[in-house]
């Protein structure tokens, strides 16, 4: 009861809340000063530029703009700490320094509102780093309160919901967001300093291929037929490999209509690379220098926190093959078993169970007891590698065994950040390939791949040796971020909308 009589009260003050800022912007607009009609404003500092240079700013006139994040005082002294894209600067306003009009309408303005300032950098008496206000112009009218009204943005789904209230209040989201922007580049710089060339393939396909994965389906109205949001680039990138483009990247949008936790959703970001004349381990160097001068470059250091461990990034990664890692977790040695019951047998005894859908094989069975007994207990950089055929339908088979293939997976924190192969050239295995995957799919496994009869013809033109591989840029920036949820990364994740169909409003206002 106390609870609804509280949460009445603050709809109440809310509701009284949004009423008198209409009115203010009421009152202005018939005054003839309406906000919303200021259509420039000609700044040339900022707070981080003011502080990182105040000795030799002390007593210049500057212009800022930003949001006004707190006042106090507001009798003939007024202060305001002013938010822009750097951080925060405090302003400093006397009525006998300023147009007494203007001090005045100055005064009544809210928190949230968006203003331009000229005036004095200066130090105060308690040597805060200060803007004294000579002039002051009111440029955006804030209609709603910013949520520190109400113990601040702490709903997590809201702050997901409302990612333009979050950035506003909560400065580790714009942190993270500014990390995220600051790696990209980084992946960017490290991959043309290679002698990669950035591309675009096509985000709307025929047939869905590349990953194993189940994808989106929409419709194309003047050509009347349904196609497929990509669920990876990887095979056009390998078409222009083909096209003799030996070194090509890129940097974009997956879709994949899956589960959403923690780890996933079904939008998400990633860099496919593919080299010719290269291999997986050519990849693993890749994986491994892009994360580490990540880290280095924008956290300074290559120890890190992430999901509750103690992270050590320092170069020089444990390649571990997925048998080796099965054994040393398991105790179950797959390279001394050779028949497929056998190993079935094997993995069942310690209760891994095969997917109704996947063919009861060695590999299989192998793959099942890394995915569910070994995966979640890789916590430091680990490249684990030769996954078995039958979950590799892209990747060539190893010259030492044939049921395994020349791939890799990296793991943090029981977390895939790349996947990577040394690439099926074979233009007949690999239509081998195709078919088992689309004989699965008739099983029922709607994430197998479709045959992709023009990839093929592509091969047969020849494909040169070639290292291929996928990071997931999102996973990426959580590791560099220290965030535990792809969501905390992703400015907009997908969200499920609300039962009432009224938005973000509706909710705040339960």
């Amino acid at each position: 009861m106390a609870n609804q009589t509280n949460q009445n009260a603050e709809q109440q003050e809310l509701s009284d809340i949004l009423r008198i800022r209409r009115e203010k912007l009421k009152a202005l607009q018939d005054a003839g000063k309406d906000p919303f009609e200021q259509t420039f404003f000609d700044w040339n500092a900022t707070s981080g530029k003011i502080r990182e240079n105040f000795d030799a700013m002390e007593g210049q006139e500057v212009r800022v703009a930003g949001r006004l994040m707190s006042k106090r005082g507001m009798g003939k002294v007024s202060f305001c700490d002013l938010q822009d894209r750097d951080g925060r600067i405090q302003l400093y306003a006397r009525r006998d320094e300023m147009d007494e009009a203007q001090y005045n309408e100055f005064r009544k303005y809210d928190i949230g509102d968006i203003v331009g300032v000229t005036g004095e950098v200066f130090r105060t008496q308690r040597g805060e780093m200060s803007v004294r206000i000579r002039d002051v112009i009111l440029l955006s009218k804030s209609l709603r309160p910013l949520p520190e009204k109400f113990h601040g943005l702490q709903d997590q789904e809201l702050r997901y919901r409302q990612r333009y209230v979050d950035l506003i209040v909560n400065p580790e989201s714009r942190r993270n967001f500014e990390i995220r922007s600051r790696f990209v580049s980084l992946i960017r710089r490290y991959m043309d300093d290679l002698g990669y060339l950035e591309v675009e393939t096509p985000v709307l396909n025929t047939i869905s291929g590349g990953a194993n994965a189940r994808p989106f389906i929409t419709h194309h109205n003047t050509l009347d037929l349904d196609m497929y949001l990509r669920i990876a680039t990887e095979l056009p990138l390998k078409r222009l490999i083909v096209g003799g483009m030996d070194r090509v990247y890129e940097i974009g949008r997956i879709f994949r209509n899956e589960g959403m936790d923690p780890k996933h959703n079904p939008e998400f970001t990633t860099i496919e690379l593919y080299q010719a004349y290269a291999d997986f381990h050519t990849m693993m160097d890749i994986a491994e220098g892009i994360i580490t001068s990540g880290a280095r470059e924008l956290r300074g250091t290559y120890q890190l926190k992430w999901r509750g461990h103690d992270v050590d990034l320092t170069p020089g990664w444990p390649r571990l093959t997925m048998a080796d890692a099965v054994k040393q977790y398991t105790g179950i040695d797959f390279m001394a078993i050779s028949d497929d019951a056998e190993a079935v047998a094997a993995a069942e005894k310690i209760g891994v169970e095969l997917d109704d859908a996947a063919e009861r094989t060695w590999g299989n069975a192998l793959y099942a007891c890394f995915d569910q007994r070994v995966e979640d207990e890789l916590i430091q950089p680990t490249f684990i590698t030769m996954y078995p055929v039958e979950v590799s339908p892209l990747t060539k088979r190893s010259p030492k065994d044939k049921r395994l293939t020349e791939r890799f997976e990296l793991f943090i924190c029981g977390a895939e950040l790349a996947n990577a192969f040394s690439e099926l050239n074979d233009p007949i295995d690999q239509k081998w390939r195709f078919q088992k995957q689309v004989e699965q799919r008739e099983r029922g496994d709607e994430e197998a791949s479709m045959m992709d009869e023009d990839y093929i013809n592509a091969l047969e033109y020849g494909l040169p040796p070639t290292g291929g591989m996928g990071m997931g840029v999102d996973r990426m920036v959580m590791l560099l971020t220290g965030t535990d949820t792809i969501r905390d990364v992703i400015l907009f994740p997908t969200m499920k909308p609300l039962a009432d169909g009224k938005g973000a409003k509706a909710e705040e206002e339960k």
